[in-house]
């Protein structure tokens, strides 16, 4: 009798048991964020880390009930899809060459992809390998069997032979190519413009296609499946994916918080390895900046967002892999080599240059000081001094300069236009328009990052140089208003101008994407001399605390039809936008810690959730999910290139990261709750922390952050406006390394 009692408590016990050793990929759910707040939503992509074959359902959101084709990979996030895999049947070929397929009972992956297709009466599934994919279909009835290939842009698809298809798509001034093998006889193959419709026989049977992609050739795609998929196991290929993301999502181990809060981080962090991508093939990689092929045994990354990811996911990376960082930082190197320009968004395809900013200094920078500097700093520097000094500042450009430029060189600003005034610039954007106040600001920024590259290379004339245009961020703050101001070309402020709602479309006249109100906290290289400028630290806090009070200047209808990416408001701050990210951690600058915990934890409660519409803004392809990782850590790094992070307030009871040292840095949150989000008191290894703050150093040594927290704010933590995280324009980043 007391065997039976045991063995019956071990299975009421075993739900239990089992969501503890619950490993950390099981976490994820790609849909969170599936349907767009109002832009584009989150897609539920199948793919391995930073690899070249990323896959997923194509269909309007996660609401939409059909699915018109799955490709066989993706030139970018949002960008160019290319080749189109669809099982379909039916006895009337003509209604099948653009049928949607009706789908139900789908489950999502980062390694494995499956659901039924209603209108097929079958199931397909997927799972990939880095350079290559495999689709397995089920077909379940006598109807006449398809598999409908689609060329997405330009191109051709062949059979050679019973069981090969081969095909060549031509996109955006490069090639991809695909070689596929079927593991049954094609019986026919009907084509119409560039889609074919593989026919099998009637009976129901199962098909497997596997393939590999390449951007070099036919014969290369051909080596890349035989080399990473030789045989006919899809379960193999399952597993080995399965296994690959559990290596990575285990760095980083999370330990109470909610089941929620788990799928939300851990989803989080696959979000992020999406991009860059390794487009090396064994050896060898076609690189679109001097439409070469290169041999090479080094990874060739491309596919980067840097406006987007500099400041949170780069950083990211940073701690978790510096190897790969490295890597992307020699990748970008060869890419200025290869075009004579650094890229902006260094796309598969070449540089694609939107938004604005010089950003690959900023990622850059910060990288060199947090120890990552085995690349060629003086081509990097020869490179990003290029793009400063020699190349067009306007939005949406990259290329010589124009006289908008010289106007910056010479009076330190952006010009803006006043209302209704037209345009005479011909090389400004019609969509981007000058974004004057923005530019000015983002450019200070990332000059100041290139001064600090100059100081390490000892070219003291051009480091002062570049100090000085860090400045011009004064320029554009429009001291006895309190905000950032556009000026038109003789110097005057900009009126009539309204920080609320100026600038038309997006604000582009005067900002990116966001209202004044997030502009005016943009200088993050010099907190120091943007808190001076709006009065002082008191005045400052004042100001951030009506921030996220600020009432819409008009009804949500008309001010999200001229800001459509100012989404996730708290008063006027906009968690769905990047700019935005910081701004919650200057309380931590202005002597109120408590203040950046009791934000940091509503934001992430509010905007950061485990359904369809878990991601307030547009996601960027890991940009966005970035800060989530890290706030949800408790920490944020908020001036890239200054190696220090700054404090908020850990979700979880404990977050362990295993470095690439085989070292460990833990945080520790005693009493952590929902309600306890206030830091009383932290050690630093032992050791009592005053100051909320901690260096890249002390994290990549190892050790143990300490916190006890309570449901009341300790107001005299890290209240000391000297024990402030550091930053001011003649700052030396180096000195934290130390």
């Amino acid at each position: 009798m007391k065997l039976v009692r045991f063995l019956f408590f071990l299975v009421l016990s075993y739900p239990i048991f089992g969501q503890a050793l619950k490993n950390n990929v099981s976490y994820v759910d790609p849909t969170i964020g599936g349907v767009g707040i109002l832009l584009v939503p989150t897609r539920p992509t199948i793919h391995l880390p930073n690899s070249m074959v990323r896959v997923f359902p194509y269909k309007k959101d996660q609401l939409d009930d059909q699915i018109s084709y799955f490709p066989l990979t993706i030139s970018s996030h949002r960008h160019p899809h290319l080749f189109s895999f669809m099982p379909v049947d039916g006895s009337s070929i003509q209604e099948l060459w653009d049928k949607r397929m009706t789908y139900d009972q789908e489950k999502t992956t980062p390694y494995y992809y499956s659901t039924r297709l209603e209108d097929l009466n079958g199931v397909i599934e997927f799972s990939p390998a880095e350079r290559s994919g495999y689709f397995r279909v089920s077909f379940e009835d006598n109807s006449p069997h398809f598999i409908r290939l689609g060329i997405i842009n330009e191109g051709k698809i062949n059979q050679d032979g019973k069981r090969i298809l081969t095909g060549m798509e031509d996109f955006k001034g490069m090639k991809a190519y695909f070689y596929a093998e079927v593991n049954k006889d094609i019986k026919a193959v009907h084509s119409k413009n560039r889609n074919i419709l593989i026919e099998f026989s009637k009976e129901p049977l199962s098909v497997d296609f596997r393939y590999g992609i390449s951007f070099i050739s036919v014969e290369q795609a051909k080596e890349n499946l035989q080399k990473e998929i030789p045989d006919w196991n899809f379960e193999k290929v399952q597993k080995d994916a399965q296994d690959t993301w559990e290596k990575v999502l285990s760095q980083i181990t999370v330990e109470g918080g909610t089941e929620a809060q788990k799928r939300v981080f851990y989803t989080a962090l696959y979000r992020g390895y999406e991009r860059m991508i390794n487009i090396n093939e064994y050896g060898k990689y076609y690189s679109a900046y001097d439409h070469k092929v290169h041999k090479s045994s080094d990874p060739f990354y491309v596919d980067n967002w840097l406006w987007d990811t500099y400041i949170a996911l780069e950083p990211l990376y940073t701690i978790l892999n510096p190897q790969m960082q490295e890597d992307k930082i020699i990748s970008h190197i060869k890419m200025y080599e290869q075009s004579g320009w650094m890229p902006s968004f260094a796309l598969l395809y070449g540089d694609f240059p939107v938004m604005s900013g010089n950003h690959g200094a900023a990622w850059i920078a910060d990288s060199w000081f947090k120890g990552i500097q085995d690349f060629d700093l003086k081509k990097t520097y020869e490179g990003l001094k290029k793009n400063s000094l020699e190349a067009t500042l306007l939005p949406d450009k990259n290329g010589p300069p124009t006289s908008l430029d010289s106007f910056y060189t010479e009076n330190g600003y952006m010009p803006a236009l006043h209302p209704g005034e037209k345009e005479t610039v011909t090389e400004v954007s019609a969509f981007a328009r000058r974004q004057a106040v923005s530019v000015t600001q983002e450019n200070s920024y990332d000059d100041w990052c290139i001064a600090q590259m100059a100081g390490v290379l000892g070219k003291e004339e051009e480091k002062e140089l570049f100090l000085e245009r860090s400045t011009f961020y004064k320029n554009v703050f429009r001291a006895e208003k309190g905000f950032a101001w556009p000026k038109d070309d003789k110097g005057e402020w900009i009126e009539p101008f309204d920080p609320e709602f100026s600038g038309g479309q997006g604000g582009r006249d005067y900002f990116t994407e966001n209202t004044g109100f997030t502009y005016d906290w943009n200088a993050r290289h010099d907190l120091d001399g943007l808190f001076e400028l709006m009065g002082g630290r008191e005045k400052a806090e004042a100001k951030l605390d009506q921030l996220f009070r600020e009432e819409l200047p008009k009804s949500k209808y008309h001010f999200w039809d001229v800001f459509p990416d100012a989404t996730g408001l708290v008063g006027q701050f906009s968690m769905g936008n990047e700019p935005s990210f910081h701004i919650p951690y200057l309380y931590n600058y202005l002597g109120s810690p408590w203040k950046t915990q009791k934000r940091i934890r509503m934001l992430l409660d509010t905007y950061f959730t485990d359904n369809l519409f878990g991601i307030p803004g547009d996601e960027d392809g890991g940009g966005m999910s970035a800060f989530a990782v890290f706030s949800m850590m408790g920490f944020f790094p908020v001036t890239p290139g200054i190696p220090v992070y700054t404090i908020g307030s850990p979700v979880f009871d404990k977050i362990t990261i295993k470095l690439p040292s085989n070292k460990t840095f833990t945080i520790i949150a005693k009493n952590n709750s929902a309600a306890n989000k206030y830091i009383q008191s932290i050690t630093l290894n032992g050791k009592p922390l005053e100051e909320p703050w901690f260096t890249h150093t002390e994290l990549m040594n190892g050790g143990t952050l300490e916190m006890v927290m309570g449901n009341r704010p300790n107001k005299e933590w890290g209240s000391s406006i000297n024990d402030a995280p550091p930053s001011s324009i003649n700052l030396d980043p180096s000195k934290f390394l130390k």
